[in-house]
């Protein structure tokens, strides 16, 4: 990590350009998505890149005879959709 500082402006829809330095210490690429979060310093932007994901790997460890992620996951969502419905009508 360097400590290299940079200026960016904001569009009148409040969109800036990343320097290509830090995209590419970042590995940001085209289609990229972000966290972006409200600090006391100010914004702070994290991209979510494969690097990060594979970071976080093993961050929840599951017990032994606990649901798959995958499957406990797919019932959540199973019962959000319901939830929905249900307050659409």
């Amino acid at each position: 990590m360097t400590s290299k500082t940079d200026s960016v402006w904001f569009t009148t829809k409040g969109q800036v350009v990343i320097p290509a330095w830090l995209r590419k210490q970042f590995h940001i690429e085209e289609g990229t998505k972000a966290v972006v979060q409200a600090t006391v310093e100010g914004i702070l932007l994290k991209p979510v890149t494969a690097a990060l994901i594979k970071q976080g790997r093993g961050v929840l460890k599951r017990k032994p005879g606990d649901k798959r992620l995958v499957k406990e996951w797919a019932e959540h969502k199973k019962l959000e959709r319901e939830v929905e419905e249900r307050h659409a009508r």
